[in-house]
């Protein structure tokens, strides 16, 4: 179930609940739009997400990732958490007979009523409605705990809701049931969101070892660095993404080639690297003016210095097929 971003962010409780806040205007999906120059650790609630449900944003990038530093901008700017339903106008037959199935010891007419909150659940978060998608799966979750699709489909509307703990059991039941990796990537941002570096750090190996598609390595690997960075290890998480390629130019980029070079940016600039920062930025721009906060973050870079006389320019870097 592809995820959404809005316009909502939470401000983090003691217990790593959230509570939320309004959010001014920003683009919409996929799923990624912030404030110019946000606070860290301000996270964005899943029914109006910051990233996601502008007219201007869908179609672009989707988000994992819960907070609103620019790590987190780019971290959310994936396109994780496809779902078995997020293909579908309608509640999947099968996954309707999963559920009758499953509650084989109620009544006829409950087994029903139970069919009808998975399909009204379904369509809230295809409208990006996620409390009202998590309000109504969870009393189907409690009574058909053992339906895959059930578990993502509260697993996914708890993470865009911002209810980090629901997201891990749920997933990891979800993970239990299929031996499926694909949401390993926002199990790593629930404990990223709970402040648990270590389990990022041990869910981020448990990925790479699974043979993941590109996307979900990517989306991945844009966690563990955030993770890292918000930790104070900056150039680590530098590295990480640099490492992997990341900062190579290419022709014709994906959306998760322009998270991670508008991640980079954000590190650089945190560790004073305004040029690379700079360069980074101006790469994001090129393909997409309406990137995240691009424009802003360029803007709040000042004017670009020129070279003092006999100093040699800096080098781009150069293109890549």
């Amino acid at each position: 179930m592809a995820r959404r971003g809005a316009r909502e962010v939470n401000a983090r409780q003691p217990d790593g609940e959230q509570r939320t806040a309004r959010f001014s205007d920003d683009q919409e999906r996929r799923r990624t739009a912030p404030p110019p120059r946000p606070e860290p650790w301000i996270r964005a609630d899943g029914s109006r997400d910051e990233w996601e449900d502008s007219p201007r944003a869908k179609g672009r990038s989707r988000g994992v990732a819960p907070s609103a530093t620019g790590v987190d901008r780019a971290a959310r700017a994936s396109s994780m958490a496809v779902s078995t339903f997020s293909t579908r106008k309608t509640l999947p037959p099968e996954i309707a007979a999963e559920i009758r199935k499953a509650a084989d010891v109620a009544t006829a007419l409950h087994r029903e009523r139970l069919v009808e909150k998975a399909e009204s659940a379904y369509g809230a978060y295809e409208r990006g409605r996620y409390q009202d998608a998590l309000r109504a799966i969870k009393p189907v979750a409690e009574e058909t705990p053992g339906v895959a699709a059930v578990r993502e489909l509260a697993g996914l509307a708890s993470y865009r809701s911002g209810k980090w703990r629901d997201a891990l059991r749920h997933l990891q039941a979800h993970a239990a049931l299929t031996d499926s990796a694909e949401h390993l990537p926002i199990l790593m941002d629930c404990q990223r969101a709970l402040r648990k570096p270590k389990k990022v750090a041990d869910l981020w190996t448990e990925l790479r070892q699974s043979s993941p598609e590109p996307d979900v390595l990517a989306e991945g690997r844009i966690v563990a660095a955030a993770s890292l960075a918000e930790s104070g290890d900056l150039q680590g998480a530098i590295a990480m993404l640099a490492g992997a390629g990341a900062s190579k130019a290419l022709r014709n980029p994906s959306n998760r080639h322009i998270r991670q070079w508008y991640l980079l940016a954000d590190l650089y600039e945190r560790a004073g690297d305004v040029p690379r920062a700079r360069e980074l930025f101006e790469r994001v721009l090129r393909v997409d003016r309406e990137a995240y906060d691009v424009a802003d973050r360029l803007a709040g870079l000042g004017p670009v210095r020129k070279p003092k006389s006999g100093a040699r320019p800096r080098p781009s870097s150069k293109s890549a097929s």
